[in-house]
């Protein structure tokens, strides 16, 4: 697999408001495990290698366990994921998969028993920011690194 083109040499300046989300996002106070299971969950279902292969990493060094992270696309037969994480996976699988889903009030009911109006639009823009950047790694055909040539 070739990459199409290399964003930040193309247009730098198009970055700029992308990283600045992330860096919202990682400072709004939700919880830095969470952060890394939606940005991974998100991945896993847009099959975006590049993000999937960065945020499994993120979350390992982290401190996330490997189990969880195998058991991530099962995570509704897995007892290792907490009432919170199930809501916002809840939500993040519906808000990423909205053509099909629009985000049944079910999900949503779920998501605000666990976190506040405020969380909602953090995690909102969580979700909204990984589907955004699994498109640009997509559409450009990013590569991930690898430890050893395939």
């Amino acid at each position: 697999m070739k990459p199409r083109l290399d964003l930040e040499k193309v247009q730098p300046r198009a970055l700029k408001p992308m990283l600045a989300l992330d860096a919202y996002i990682q400072g709004c106070g939700l919880e830095a495990s969470l952060i890394e299971l939606v940005k991974t969950r998100a991945s896993q279902i847009n099959g975006c290698a590049y993000c999937t292969h960065m945020h499994t990493r993120e979350a390992r060094d982290a401190g996330e366990s490997e189990e969880r992270l195998y058991l991530l696309d099962a995570w509704r037969e897995s007892p290792l994921y907490t009432a919170r994480e199930r809501a916002a996976l809840a939500w993040t699988e519906s808000l990423t998969l909205v053509a099909e889903s629009h985000v049944p009030d079910t999900v949503w009911e779920e998501a605000r028993n666990q976190f506040s109006e405020a969380e909602m639009v953090d995690l909102t823009l969580l979700v909204t920011t990984i589907n955004a950047w699994n498109r640009i790694a997509i559409g450009f055909r990013a590569v991930h690194p690898t430890s050893s040539a395939v």
